[in-house]
């Protein structure tokens, strides 16, 4: 019988302990045994296919990846299944995208949708788990181009938004159509509960490299990820709740950590918010900013903690920006309420320990309209013992009129070079600095 392991995580908030699985002397079924040969891609498809649903069926176990590297496409998890990736194993994922058919319903920066499997993928699992501290690898041949965006992928994308503003059922959102390159996320749990990622290493992304979707009872621990393709965020929690990640190392080439909720009307539509997620002792290495929440964030994100953690962030190759990044737009609605960041230690940032935008559209401003004006409203934001070298500000925040951003506090931030002003806010109630 599987085993569980519960987690107290202490926080300023009411967090829930979480549970997850625990596979220790369960049993193991080697892809080997199933067939399994290195340099077969077919060979390998089928063994981790079967091994996975041998598992699941007998109750659970570990379906075991050993040493060498092993070409692979789509790996789908099961319930009661852990994927343990050896140390000195890798799992190497095709980079075409026909391996990554059927169709499943996924998401694209917040809109749900039937597009490319996740080259991880589970949906609706309970008690799942890769471990093990092997590597998972995607090449990239074809991912990399697709991410240049040219215009009938913008045309894509539009089509999406539109079938999303007017409440399309998920299922006529059909994405995986020639030229519409709606790249699939590398590992994507999607309405799973008691989910664990430990140990492993991750290199590369055709997208978003972790995304729990709509997860409850998360934990992500010594987890490694380098990935600096385009929209390579190391981690993105959406509309997921208890949830813990700590002692990770991220190396990106987006933001670190983005914690999402939906996006617009498919948001208000599923209306979960991510809440009650724990961040600790977590190592960024290189990233646009170290947390980011939104733009997605349209069912609310509440009861955030972060804390212990290094942000180098600058390279010969990429600026880096700001500690804490809160972004939304008149389009999101939903809110940002109780959000802690304290103590983090930093090199040079591009912006500031604490920076909110609420006027962020990007690309989206121009492509399609505001059906629906909803503004977002903030409520509690904090941070706390912040050391860095050098940042552009202490803190800027550009709220909104019709909705000022409330309750913000910032104590023992130190800053050893500040080049621009030190705090740049427009409509803000109850700012204080100590």
């Amino acid at each position: 019988m599987l085993a569980t392991e519960t987690i107290k995580v202490t926080a300023p908030f009411d967090m829930p302990e979480i549970c997850i699985p625990d596979f220790s002397g369960m049993p193991v079924f080697n892809i080997v045994d199933f067939g399994a040969e290195q340099g077969s891609k077919i060979s390998n498809n089928i063994a981790i296919a079967n091994a996975i649903k041998t598992a699941s069926e007998q109750g659970g176990g570990m379906v075991f990846i050993p040493e060498g590297e092993w070409l692979c496409g789509k790996i789908h998890l099961k319930s009661w299944v852990n994927l343990h990736v050896a140390e000195g194993a890798t799992l190497v994922f095709s980079e075409k995208p026909e391996d990554y058919l059927p169709v499943v319903l996924t998401s694209w920066e917040g809109m749900e949708c039937y597009n490319y499997s996740p080259l991880i993928y589970a949906y609706e699992c309970r008690h799942v788990a890769i471990t093990g501290k092997g590597k998972l690898k995607a090449l990239m041949d074809v991912w990399t181009p697709w991410g240049k965006r040219p215009k009938r992928h913008m045309d894509a994308l539009a089509d999406l938004y539109h079938q999303a503003a007017k409440y399309a059922a998920v299922e006529e959102r059909q994405m995986a159509y020639e030229g519409a390159n709606l790249r699939p996320h590398f590992v994507q749990f999607n309405r799973c509960q008691h989910v664990l990622i430990e140990d492993i290493h991750i290199e590369n992304s055709p997208f978003w490299v972790l995304h729990p979707l709509l997860c409850k009872d998360v934990v992500v621990r010594r987890v490694s990820v380098k990935a600096h393709g385009h929209n390579n965020d190391g981690i993105d929690p959406e509309m997921t709740q208890n949830m813990l990640i700590e002692d990770c190392i991220f190396d990106q080439g987006d933001d670190a950590i983005a914690l999402k909720a939906g996006r617009n009307q498919d948001g208000w539509r599923l209306n979960i918010p991510s809440k009650n997620i724990v961040v600790r002792r977590c190592h960024i290495v290189c990233a646009h900013h170290l947390v980011t929440l939104g733009t997605e964030l349209s069912a609310g994100i509440e009861n955030v903690l972060i804390q212990d953690c290094q942000f180098d962030g600058q390279t010969d190759y990429q600026d880096a920006g700001n500690l804490l990044y809160i972004k939304s737009n008149e389009r999101c609605g939903g809110y940002v309420k109780n959000i802690i960041l304290q103590n983090i230690q930093a090199k040079k940032l591009g912006g500031a320990p604490l920076v909110i935008e609420t006027d962020v559209l990007y690309q989206w401003r121009t492509l399609v309209p505001t059906y629906e004006r909803r503004l977002t409203q903030f409520d509690g934001i904090h941070l706390a013992h912040i050391s860095a070298d050098q940042a552009q500000h202490l803190c800027r925040i550009e709220g909104q009129s019709t909705a000022p951003i409330k309750n913000v506090s910032l104590n023992n931030i130190n800053i050893k070079t500040i080049i621009g002003v030190d705090i740049k806010n427009q409509f803000v109630e109850d700012f204080s600095f100590a």
